[in-house]
């Protein structure tokens, strides 16, 4: 990871959904998928669709910030 390479984490109510836009998006050079929060340490997809664990699904994006900023990001986001 270079110093321009940047981290962020976004909540979603799905990940798949926003993974799969990101994975395309010029400057994204990473894209993970996972769980924020909640009761259970290593919840599985069920448990966390149970409503019940109290986790977010959330995708961690790195991204090359000489290539998309930031506010790009959000952009796309929201």
């Amino acid at each position: 990871m270079t110093a321009e390479n940047q981290t962020i984490c976004l909540g979603a109510g799905c990940f798949w959904c926003t993974e799969a836009v990101f994975v395309n998006v010029k400057g994204v050079l990473d894209v993970e998928s996972g769980y924020c929060n909640g009761l259970l340490q290593n919840p599985s997809y069920e448990q966390v669709c149970s409503g019940k664990t109290g986790h977010n699904e959330v995708v961690k994006l790195i991204f090359d910030s000489s290539a998309i900023s930031t506010r790009e990001i959000l952009e796309i986001f929201l």
